[in-house]
């Protein structure tokens, strides 16, 4: 979790920073150079440069890099190609000898990816060095740094003039803002493998990194590695955990390391003897992801990220970390407790909610009104603070449609399906929480109190990360909420996530959370979905048409465009693009529909016919969500028209149509394949509340579990309990099925009639 970390308040003070990349880090899982990685790691270093930092780097990669050079050169030194003629012109002799070259080439691949202890390491060095600084020179000249090699030995170290020497040439260095560049001359080291120094100086890079930050009295050293620090087990075990602050005493008998990288040399357990080495003499290092992004600047910043080695950490208070997986075990666990509670005590837990927001109407309007000034003078787009005003009214409406929700019927256990197997066997199926939901949310603040009483209601737990931008509102929401619900249950039912850093780690813990639901920008949506084993339910985009046939009321069409367009601009389901039949352009209606929006304020842009007839600025893409007062407008032939455009441009959300004809309103209910399809009524009628549903915790464009807006019955899943005599199958001869469906009564009427 990269939140501010007190142990970290000394980064404030560092300026000479030694930091060394790992040879997993250097170059990706072909051996060849990781160049958007490195690229984006050299960016960091020379803005560092530039702010006066005195950066020294320490890489690995060499021999992974030779390691590819030479095995090309084999290669093409290898029998297979010195064949000159077509195999056709070949005798069988020729042939034979050409399959051996062929299986001689197949081996000098397969040794070539041995482990470089295998191989000859040093050759391998000699060979990449040369790349990898090219590689440098030729990124930092872009970035307008100098450069320097500094290849060293373990035996140079040995002698006092060497150190002596080399600490007065990097502090020339450092005056003329050079970036030297070390790693260890593995060509000419007399030391042989496995790569372990006798005389305890340096092993590989890692320990050479420590060792420089001592000699050249570092005030801090950052290895980079290929996970995001130490845990207390294999980074890929979902028990392990990432360690933020190293207490030898503590750890080092805790720990189980996993296998080290392919590439490199030393892993996680030669990164951690270098670190304590380098923290015990005086030198803080912090262990961490060379992959992320900026992970350099936010050490920097003093953030909670990667794993600290400090010499004095052992003294400090014990800092309780509630780490990702701990905040979802909690709502778990609590929503269990919540399952527990009586149908009438659930909804009392609800009812409590909506009380208190009431109550606290005026701290909840206080902290909004803060963040949306905070908002507007850091110049956020007008759509965004849009939708993070909670406009007069707003808390009142909420704790209505709360109350609505506890009104309708429980939905946990229901009895959705009931059947003899057989005499004295029957089977139910029911519905059942999903478990633990994971909301990923945009601007909107009232979306916490619909999404946290939907989870409540559907006895989820729930963990929530809204906008940096409502943060306030947030906060206050989360807080007058939890704070209602019951102690039996407890308030760790809903976790708040605030910070960005911490998405990454939820989002692995496809053994804890059950469901992601991302409500936001199509990239939001995007990157959920990509980072993640964890079912994603959502859309990406609302794109939301209204078509006007040419047998449509004009008023009507008026109407219905206006309000899906003008009602709340920035809604997921506002009218993006107007779609008009080819026969209006000429009796007035189109021009009747454009000045209404255009009197209304809405910026007008035309698809390829549109713009012409009506002469207003051609859109780049069909495919854009406004979220502002704007919108598409084109002109197509007929009803298929307006269909085929609504399939090759829309996102599959809420689409209409305007017409009188009721043969053209079914073709394009039945044709128009999108979550939710109207006919004379405004797109803005596709949200939870307006549906009856209570509340939404979104709308999904998916074809798979939930469509629309997702309620209640969308967070719920279904078990089958069954209920026998003592039935066997014994090879499906122990009972005679029957298979009889049976009645299903509601809760409301098994109480009323006594069942």
């Amino acid at each position: 979790m990269a939140e501010t970390d007190r142990s970290r308040a000394f980064t404030k003070n560092v300026k000479r920073i030694v930091v060394k990349v790992g040879t997993a880090v250097v170059t990706g899982k072909d051996g060849r150079l990781a160049l958007g990685r490195l690229g984006a790691i050299c960016e960091q270093l020379a803005e560092l440069n530039s702010d006066g930092f005195e950066v020294i780097l320490v890489s690995s990669g060499a021999v992974g890099l030779g390691r590819q050079r030479l095995r090309y050169r084999q290669l093409v030194n290898s029998r297979f190609f010195s064949w000159k003629h077509p195999f056709k012109l070949l005798s069988q002799n020729e042939r034979n000898q050409w399959k051996l070259s062929m299986l001689e080439s197949e081996n000098i691949n397969k040794n070539l990816q041995k482990p470089q202890n295998e191989l000859d390491g040093k050759a391998c060095a000699a060979v990449g060095q040369s790349s990898l600084m090219a590689y440098y020179e030729t990124m930092f000249d872009q970035l307008d740094v100098t450069v320097a090699q500094m290849l060293v030995t373990d035996k140079d170290f040995r002698d006092k003039d060497f150190r002596k020497q080399l600490s007065e040439t990097v502090k020339a260095m450092m005056k003329m803002r050079v970036i030297p560049v070390f790693n260890e001359n593995d060509a000419i080291s007399t030391r042989k493998a496995p790569y372990k120094d006798s005389t305890g100086i340096f092993w590989d890079n890692d320990s050479l990194a420590a060792l420089l930050s001592l000699e050249l009295k570092a005030d801090l050293l950052i290895l980079l590695s290929d996970v995001e620090g130490l845990y207390t087990g294999p980074p890929s075990d979902p028990n392990s955990t990432l360690i933020h602050t190293y207490i030898k005493e503590k750890h080092q008998e805790e720990i189980t390391f996993g296998e080290k990288s392919k590439l490199g040399r030393g892993g996680m357990t030669a990164k951690v003897k270098a670190a304590v080495s380098a923290a015990y003499g005086g030198i803080p290092v912090i262990i961490t992801s060379g992959f992320a992004a900026e992970n350099i600047a936010k050490v920097l910043n003093g953030l909670r990220v990667g794993t600290l080695f400090h010499q004095d950490a052992h003294l400090w208070s014990p800092v309780v970390d509630t780490t990702s997986r701990d905040m979802a075990v909690a709502a778990r666990e609590s929503s269990r407790k919540l399952q527990a509670l009586s149908s009438e005590d659930r909804k009392n837990v609800l009812l409590d909610i909506a009380n208190a927001l009431e109550a606290n109407e005026k701290i909840i309007i206080a902290e909004n009104d803060l963040d949306v000034a905070a908002a507007q003078q850091a110049g956020y787009e007008e759509s965004l603070v849009a939708r993070l005003v909670m406009k007069p009214g707003k808390i009142s409406s909420l704790a209505a449609s709360i109350r609505q929700l506890a009104e309708m019927e429980d939905p946990i256990g229901r009895v959705l399906a009931k059947t003899e197997i057989a005499d004295g066997l029957i089977l139910e199926k029911t519905s059942s929480p999903l478990g633990v939901l994971l909301i990923v949310f945009e601007s909107r603040p009232d979306a916490l109190v619909q999404i946290a009483s939907l989870a409540i209601r559907s006895g989820n737990g729930l963990l929530l990360k809204g906008g940096k931008e409502a943060r306030r509102s947030n906060a206050i929401l989360h807080k007058v909420i939890t704070d209602a619900i019951p102690k039996t249950v407890g308030g760790k039912l809903i976790g708040l996530v605030t910070s960005r850093e911490e998405i990454p780690d939820l989002l692995k813990l496809d053994d804890v959370i059950d469901l992601v639901i991302p409500r936001g920008s199509n990239k939001l949506v995007s990157q959920i979905k990509n980072s993640t084993k964890i079912p994603v339910l959502g859309h990406a985009d609302g794109i939301c048409h209204v078509y006007v046939d040419k047998s449509c009321n004009l008023d009507m069409a008026k109407r219905v465009v206006s309000d899906a367009k003008l009602d709340y601009p920035a809604a997921c389901n506002a009218m993006e693009t107007l779609l008009v039949h080819k026969d209006l352009e000429n009796n007035g209606v189109l021009n009747e529909l454009i000045y209404a929006l255009q009197a209304s304020g809405v910026t007008l842009y035309g698809g390829p016919r549109a713009s012409g007839k009506l002469n207003i600025p051609e859109t780049q893409s069909f495919h854009h969500e406004y979220s502002a007062k704007a919108c598409t407008v084109e002109i197509v032939e007929d009803v298929h028209g307006a269909i085929d455009h609504i399939h090759n441009h829309g996102s599959a959300h809420t689409d209409c149509i305007v017409t009188e004809d009721s043969e053209a309103a079914e073709i394009f209910l039945r044709q128009v394949d999108s979550a939710a399809v109207f006919h004379n009524a405004s797109t803005r009628f596709c949200d939870g509340f307006r549906f009856g549903l209570g509340a939404e915790v979104g709308i999904s464009t998916s074809r798979i579990h939930a469509r629309g807006p997702v309620g209640v019955e969308g967070l719920l899943t279904t078990r089958w309990i069954m209920r026998g005599e003592g039935q066997v199958v014994d090879g499906d001869k122990g009972v005679a099925y029957t298979h009889k469906d049976l009645s299903v009564l509601k809760r409301t009427e098994a109480v009323e009639n006594g069942l």
